[in-house]
């Protein structure tokens, strides 16, 4: 019976039939979103009052990962040899950026970390596996450092802990959402260029718990490795219902925790600061926009005021949950061991909010690719790929764009709920303490979604 509920939840994820707004927001207002948000939060309500009358055996079975056969070990030096050559690839792309085409859509540089790694590796790193181990540019030239008899400086400082690697994915997002132009190639070439120097002097100074602790982006990726569904445990492949990793950890620390609500928060920030809700709260015609440049400040605070407001709304609905189940002495035990339950919306509105424009980009990539320094070349035949819009501009197109990006927000939350209900049970050992301290988080998560689906509908005008 478990199993049979952990095929369903996805099912019962999906909104019901309706009407919505879709992707792009001129074909978008000609649909009736109001439908397809009704029926997505229908869909979490109901998954709230069904994983609160589950008995705990059958909650906890949700997450029980099935064998699917021997791992075959770590992978030797394969990873290190991959990371080398992302490193010298990543070297490449920064001089292109500084000497090929200055256009965004025909300099490789840009579509390498917009759509490539922010999009597409990000997804695949919590829906498929860990393919940050092999990718990311730092172990595979370390790797040569310590091969040439090269030794940590210094001992990384226990109290640090996880706060550097906080701060440097908030300066990622604050390129990625306040910098006036974070895709000009000539500005982009030496961001990547500093932030890569900086993270990699730290590992020759403190060793490669530097990376794992300090460095914002291998700290997000982690989080979202151990969302994935299939995994190793035990020597063994095994496939689970996302998140189940999670129940067999110890709380993160509390510097990880709050890294994993900002996570959301960055990706909600982003949809929102281009709504003319947001735009008319900072003054900006949202029909007369005046450009990344003149609301730089704005998006600054706006995004430290929405990674503060997260977090807070997230620890307030922890500690009245714990309140109310009669364990007020768990609420930071709570805090730490709950936040992991925020990753898969964090996850599925990271897909909803950059599915629309990565449908767009990465035909510029493959198109790119082709010819990177912008001098006529056809390496790979697609340089005079065809780039298209036109699945923006039909009623029918937009629909399944929309129920694309609906669904993804709408199966984040479930996940969610049936996540931090399996979690809450194994902290308080108590279905009806796990159930009644689950409320205000659940009903957290309700408000969520339908904040989530009201920011895909919404009109926009930056």
């Amino acid at each position: 019976m478990p199993r049979v509920l952990c095929l369903l939840l996805p099912l019962i994820a999906l909104p019901g039939r309706a009407a919505a707004h879709a992707s792009e927001q001129a074909v978008v207002l000609l649909l009736p979103t109001g439908f397809y948000v009704a029926g997505g939060v229908a869909s979490v309500v109901l998954t709230v009052l069904l994983v609160s009358v589950l008995p705990d055996r059958w909650a906890l079975s949700l997450f029980r990962p099935l064998a699917l056969g021997r791992s075959g070990g770590r992978g030797g030096a394969g990873p290190l040899w991959t990371s080398a050559a992302v490193f010298l690839a990543l070297g490449l792309l920064c001089v292109i950026g500084e000497i090929g085409p200055e256009t965004p859509v025909r300099n490789p540089l840009p579509q390498a970390v917009w759509t490539v790694f922010w999009v597409a590796i990000v997804l695949w790193q919590g829906i498929v596996g860990d393919i940050w181990r092999w990718v990311n540019p730092w172990s595979g030239p370390y790797a040569l450092v310590r091969r040439l008899g090269a030794r940590p400086l210094l001992r990384y400082p226990r109290w640090l802990g996880h706060w550097p690697g906080l701060a440097s994915f908030l300066a990622f997002a604050a390129v990625l959402l306040a910098h006036p132009a974070p895709a000009d190639p000539d500005q982009l070439a030496p961001m990547v260029a500093i932030y890569w120097a900086v993270h990699f002097a730290g590992m020759v100074v403190f060793g490669p718990k530097w990376r794992r602790r300090a460095e914002g982006l291998t700290v997000l990726m982690t989080n979202y490795a151990r969302l994935a569904a299939v995994s190793k445990a035990r020597g063994r492949w095994r496939l689970g219902l996302p998140g189940w990793r999670y129940l067999r950890f110890a709380p993160p620390p509390v510097a990880l925790a709050v890294t994993m609500l900002v996570a959301l928060a960055v990706g909600s920030f982003d949809g929102l600061n281009e709504t003319f809700l947001w735009l008319g709260w900072i003054g900006q015609n949202p029909l007369e926009f005046g450009g990344r440049s003149a609301v730089v400040a704005q998006n600054l605070w706006g995004l430290v005021g929405a990674c503060a407001a997260l977090t807070a709304v997230f620890a307030a609905t922890v500690w009245l949950g714990a309140q109310l189940a009669g364990a007020p002495g768990t609420f930071a035990t709570s805090f730490r061991r709950l936040a992991p339950a925020i990753l898969p919306i964090a996850l599925g509105y990271h897909f909803a909010h950059y599915m629309p424009s990565f449908l767009v980009d990465i035909q510029y990539t493959i198109r790119t690719a082709s010819d990177p320094l912008g001098l006529g070349w056809n390496l790979f035949g697609t340089a005079g790929l065809y780039v298209t819009t036109g699945f923006f501009n039909t009623v029918d197109t937009v629909r399944v764009i929309f129920l694309a990006e609906a669904g993804a927000v709408v199966i984040g939350h479930v996940v969610a709920i049936a996540m931090s209900h399996a979690l809450a049970v194994g902290l308080h050992r108590s279905h009806r303490k796990a159930a009644i301290s689950q409320i205000p988080l659940a009903t957290f998560m309700v408000a969520y979604t339908l904040f989530g689906l009201w920011l895909l509908a919404s009109p926009r005008g930056a």
